[in-house]
């Protein structure tokens, strides 16, 4: 048995600046990252916008990755774009760009194939989107979301409404301390449970991410790489890795989202290893599992009892 998953969130032309080079009008976006990530072990569900500017080519590589696109809606106007530059030590980021163009009226209409599905993400976009989106399907077994610190700073009540209704947030760690009023991240996490998501995933950047749950708390390392090319929709991939894998498990136990973090970081590891989701085109089963294989070593020690 699998689940079937759908997706909420940007599609985009970016534009990226970092050390290793700079590359114009490529695929980018929440949706696109994590459709790409999850098709890798499921056949996701999108629902995004984009305008008649864009490449037919990225819809043909969408579609060949198996992602269904019936909710992938085109109109006149400019495709949402998005421009950033990278320090040096790919330490940092500044957005040099943004232009919303048909994505400020994006509007989510799931066709009537995606209503019943059981597992949902709500990408990083407006929290009363968000809640539209809610409003659409009838009795998933697990939605979660992605957010920002510009809904957090902006949009705060309508951001509590939906964490009321998720299973699970996935946050990176500044914004989870900004969240919660917290820094420490346990207490941090305990505050934003509190808020409705029994499960809170936080993002560490390249020293993995930590799973808070009624379990107690879970530590996916980061695959140590030598080099380092372009960090964007990294967490965008870790999200699909993850919701994609429990979709093809068809399971929600607590050993099956462990391993669902650890698939999250592996598909996470190839994405920065390219611009773009260059890496992920190239993917095979075998480099995923190999690299699963991987992870497993960082973290396999002997119990050893001291008589």
């Amino acid at each position: 048995m699998t689940f079937q998953l759908v997706v909420v969130g940007s599609v985009a032309l970016d534009s990226v600046e970092a050390p290793a080079g700079r590359h114009d009008d490529v695929l980018g976006g929440s949706a696109s990252f994590f459709a790409t990530a999850a098709s890798y072990f499921t056949k996701p569900s999108l629902v995004a916008i984009v305008g008649a500017d864009f490449p037919e080519a990225h819809v043909q590589f969408l579609r060949a990755r198996g992602v269904d696109l019936a909710g992938l809606e085109r109109v006149d106007g400019k495709t949402f774009r998005w421009a950033g530059r990278y320090s040096s030590d790919l330490g940092s980021r500044t957005t040099l760009d943004t232009q919303l163009n048909v994505f400020a009226g994006f509007k989510p209409k799931l066709p009537e194939s995606y209503r019943d599905a059981e597992l949902v993400f709500l990408g990083n976009i407006e929290p009363t989107l968000q809640l539209d989106v809610l409003d659409q399907v009838r009795r998933p077994r697990l939605v979660a979301m992605d957010t920002m610190n510009f809904w957090i700073d902006g949009r705060l009540e309508a951001l509590r409404r939906v964490l009321a209704r998720v299973d699970l947030l996935v946050i990176n760690d500044e914004e989870a301390r900004q969240l919660a009023g917290k820094h420490n991240l346990p207490q941090a996490a305990r505050a934003i449970r509190a808020l409705g998501p029994k499960t809170v995933i936080v993002k560490r950047g390249d020293s993995g991410a930590l799973l808070f749950h009624e379990g107690g708390v879970f530590a996916a390392p980061a695959y140590p790489l030598e080099e380092v090319i372009d960090p964007t929709g990294a967490g965008d991939t870790f999200a699909g890795g993850f919701m994609g894998y429990l979709a093809q498990q068809g399971d929600l136990g607590a050993a099956t989202v462990k391993r669902a973090m650890i698939h999250g970081s592996v598909m996470a590891s190839f994405s920065v290893e390219a611009f773009s989701l260059d890496r992920l085109r190239a993917l095979t089963s075998d480099d995923i599992s190999a690299r699963y294989r991987a992870f497993c070593d960082l973290t396999h020690f002997e119990d050893l009892r001291i008589a």
